[in-house]
């Protein structure tokens, strides 16, 4: 029997009664599960932390000391319990070492998809689908007029033109996609970091991940160049330079209103859009689709009187 309070939300984060564990909590808590590392998912400071090693290296790199206490670093397919509950990590398909959790208790199987894409990305394990009785997806993107352009086709804009480029992306993920696309795609390109960036590429490059060539930016070059040149730069140093000039902007984001006033609508999305989500949901084959991290109001519209959808928040 599916147990309908088996996750609920608490002003810390999701929380599973039944193992007494939350799932990627807002605040330290004693037993941490943790998708991804990115920081609305993984906060520092608890007690018992379980997650893939790549997760806790990124973690650690962030949080220092302050990361969490004891780490409890897992394979994907390897199983584990908390209290009586059965836990396995799958690939989720969104940043290096991401992870969809699997969650067996009574018999019944609950699937946390954390934030996820099926879309193909060399740069991170690709999504796994796995059979469970109760999917609790993301839906950041849950809505049918979303349907995220291909990524390869979406960094070719670059080609249009050989100004210089401002891009806007997150340090942790994003920029690592950007770069093994712009050196696929935009060979001519001579790519180069913000220095906040340059941790997290040394990261995935001692996991193996071959990013292609880039250089720590350098304002001369920058300066004596006026063309090919792309400076890849977190959200908050993009939106400080708003007023840069001799710049093409562009962010890399699914979100429309982060595409406004920039010179080139850079649509590359981690998420699973609408399409996505649906198959995810027919490979997954649950009873019940549980929604978080945005509104689920369309996917219960679309499934009535065919599958239970729940909106958790």
């Amino acid at each position: 029997m599916i147990l309908e309070d088996f996750i609920t939300i608490t002003p810390i984060g999701l929380y599973c009664v039944y193992g007494d564990f939350y799932l990627d909590a807002q605040q330290p808590v004693h037993e941490s599960v943790v998708s991804h590392a990115h920081g609305d998912h993984a906060t520092g400071g608890s007690q018992n932390v379980y997650c893939t090693a790549v997760t806790e290296t990124f973690m650690k790199h962030r949080y220092r000391k302050f990361a969490g206490v004891d780490f409890h670093s897992k394979k994907y397919h390897e199983t584990f319990k908390i209290k009586d509950v059965s836990i396995t990590f799958y690939p989720a398909g969104h940043i290096l070492g991401s992870a969809q959790v699997l969650m067996e208790y009574e018999g019944i199987k609950y699937l946390y998809t954390g934030d996820y894409k099926l879309e193909s990305d060399i740069t991170c394990e690709p999504f796994e689908f796995v059979k469970a009785d109760v999917l609790i997806t993301e839906s950041t993107f849950a809505n049918p007029e979303t349907q995220h352009p291909s990524a390869a086709g979406e960094i070719k804009k670059l080609n249009e033109t050989t100004a210089n480029i401002m891009l806007g992306a997150y340090a942790l993920g994003k920029s690592q996609r950007i770069i093994q696309l712009l050196n696929e795609f935009c060979p001519d390109r001579n790519v180069m970091l913000h220095h906040s960036i340059m941790p997290f590429v040394k990261i995935y490059e001692d996991y193996g991940i071959q990013l292609g060539s880039y250089k720590m930016y350098d304002r001369k070059v920058m300066k004596s160049n006026q063309e090919h040149q792309v400076y890849i730069v977190p959200p908050m140093v993009f939106h400080s330079y708003h007023k840069a000039i001799n710049v093409v902007r562009a962010f890399a984001s699914g979100w429309k209103n982060l595409q406004q006033q920039n010179g080139i609508s850079l649509y590359i999305s981690d998420h699973a859009d609408w399409d996505a989500i649906l198959e995810t949901i027919e490979k997954v084959q649950p009873k019940q689709v549980w929604t978080l991290h945005g509104d689920g109001s369309k996917l219960k519209e679309y499934f009535d009187g065919k599958l239970e959808v729940k909106i958790l928040n």
